[in-house]
């Protein structure tokens, strides 16, 4: 039921830890969704079945459960979720994907099935009434859909359908019904590859990180929360790989480490929900530990020039994404004062270290949409060159 894998990636980085990399509900469904539909089109299903994560590592999947519908229209594959050495609550969990053939011109459509939930609310990067299937996801399986039928004589045009073995049940211990994302759970994954979350593990590999930065003489380092903000800092200012620290949810371990072991510069780049949490005074991200604060974007908007309407539908949005979206749409720079005020309290745990310091807000798909200016010590503006 487990998969193995070729291509390096996040797994080369954590052999040091003695973690063991996992598999994201986005990978696993991908998986169950090529066997299946390779199924339907040559009659087979691929037992171990390999895909490729966008990051290149190609995975074979064993299926844990298959069946062909009678009339050949249908076929369903199901993969068991590891995620390795991550105390995710979806480990063990069987992913289903059952493919459907639709008439030519149709593309891909994709159905909630029992324990895959459905969006209710805004604020979420999918329109309310959805299925829970996040974009990466969304794009992994129609990518591997297309990859079969050109090499099977598919059209690629399917209905998937994803569910989730007791996904109602486990979803309750999850975040998805306050987010109103209600029936079952999410299919999630940015790179199909789950990072084992080991605090001590992670928190040296940090340390490790501004260790080589700073050997190697480099003066501007990036704390990142993930890999879509890793892209963002590296076209933004041409950093070099050994620039980007993966900070993950610890800003706290980066802000406390470059206290003791100083560079010029540190550049903070994340979510715009999770790096309101940190304009909140809030050091570690993790959704466990800190949630985020809309009475205090609320406040914080009324500094940008929210009316009094406004600032009541921000302390009561769904998602820090949607008080973005609500402030955007007026033309308060909610992202811009969040990114400061993230900027003021990292200077703060800095306690006066030479480090000058920037923060850049992004949304999922990596589009800036908050930045601070650059200050010191104090507050004072560093410098004057690259913003």
């Amino acid at each position: 039921m487990s998969a193995t894998s070729s291509g390096g990636g996040r797994e080369a980085q954590l052999k040091h830890t003695g973690l063991r990399p996992g598999w994201t509900t986005g990978a696993c469904a991908t998986a169950a969704t090529t066997a299946a539909y390779t199924a339907l089109l040559t009659g087979e299903f691929p037992d171990p079945v390999t895909i490729t994560l966008p990051k290149g590592q190609t995975p074979a999947f064993a299926l844990a459960v298959e069946s062909t519908a009678p009339g050949a229209d249908s076929a369903m594959a199901g993969v068991v979720k590891d995620a390795g050495d991550d105390p995710d609550v979806t480990h063990g969990a069987l992913i289903r994907s059952t493919v459907r053939l639709l008439p030519p011109g149709s593309g891909v459509v994709f159905r909630a099935g029992p324990g895959v939930g459905t969006v209710t609310l805004p604020g979420l990067p999918l329109e309310v009434g959805e299925p829970a299937v996040n974009p990466v996801p969304r794009q992994m399986m129609r990518d591997h859909v297309a990859a079969v039928a050109a090499a099977h004589g598919g059209s690629g045009d399917v209905e998937i359908t994803l569910s989730v073995d007791d996904g109602a049940e486990i979803a309750r211990s999850t975040w998805n019904p306050r987010l109103g994302i209600l029936g079952g759970l999410s299919i999630l994954g940015t790179t199909g590859v789950v990072v084992p979350y080991s605090c001590s593990a992670w928190i040296d590999s940090i340390r490790r990180g501004v260790d080589v930065a700073r050997a190697a003489g480099l003066s501007h380092v990036a704390g990142c929360t993930g890999s879509t903000s890793e892209k963002t800092v590296t076209t933004l200012y041409d950093l070099p790989e050994l620039a980007l620290l993966d900070m993950g949810d610890f800003a706290g371990a980066v802000l406390k480490y470059i206290r003791r072991h100083p560079v010029d510069r540190l550049t903070i780049c994340g979510g715009f929900a999770k790096l309101s949490k940190l304009a909140a005074g809030h050091l570690d991200l993790h959704s466990a530990r800190s949630q985020v604060d809309k009475p205090f974007l609320a406040a914080l908007a009324r500094t940008g020039g929210a009316s009094d309407a406004l600032a009541a539908e921000i302390a009561t949005a769904n998602t820090g994404l949607a008080a973005l979206r609500l402030c955007e749409s007026a033309a308060v720079p909610l992202g811009d004062l969040v990114a400061a005020r993230a900027r003021d309290e990292a200077l703060a745990v800095l306690r006066g270290a030479p480090v000058a310091v920037d923060v850049v807000c992004i949304d999922r798909a990596g589009v800036v949409v908050g930045r601070s200016g650059v200050a010191g010590p104090g507050g004072r503006a560093a410098g004057s060159g690259t913003p």
